[in-house]
């Protein structure tokens, strides 16, 4: 796609502080700046995210994040991770080219990424009525 972000990072026409790249994913470093280590890991075919991706290319993409978050615990010394993604507007995908953000985690940091929401009255046997296939 041309007006795609994600697509001139992986052609090289916009830079990129690179982790890893194979035939099928590349990832990044989010400038954003807002976490150390932050990164992106996205399919080098452009799709919107995982409800249209192709399904070796969504294999291949969730692959490379297990291999980077393995990589930051068992060798930079990161406690854990925290892997999200976006998909679709109302969820806040804001780059519309599928990606998963790898957020290394530290005992301490102080980041609290699931902060605790009141309960509410969810008819649980209803919801899994109109959910299951």
């Amino acid at each position: 796609m041309n007006d795609c972000i994600f697509c001139k990072i992986i052609k090289g026409e916009i830079p990129s502080y690179k982790i890893y790249e194979d035939d099928m994913t590349y990832a990044f470093l989010d400038i954003a700046g807002d976490l150390e280590g932050h990164t992106l890991v996205i399919p080098k075919a452009h799709c919107t995210n995982v409800l249209d991706c192709d399904k070796d290319y969504l294999a291949a993409t969730i692959a490379t994040v297990q291999k980077i978050a393995k990589h930051y615990v068992d060798d930079c010394g990161y406690d854990g991770v925290n892997i999200i993604n976006a998909s679709g507007k109302a969820a806040q995908q804001s780059v519309f080219h599928l990606h998963f953000h790898i957020m290394p985690r530290k005992n301490g940091d102080g980041l609290d990424l699931f902060p605790l929401k009141e309960k509410k009255d969810i008819d649980m046997a209803a919801v899994a009525k109109k959910l299951a296939f």
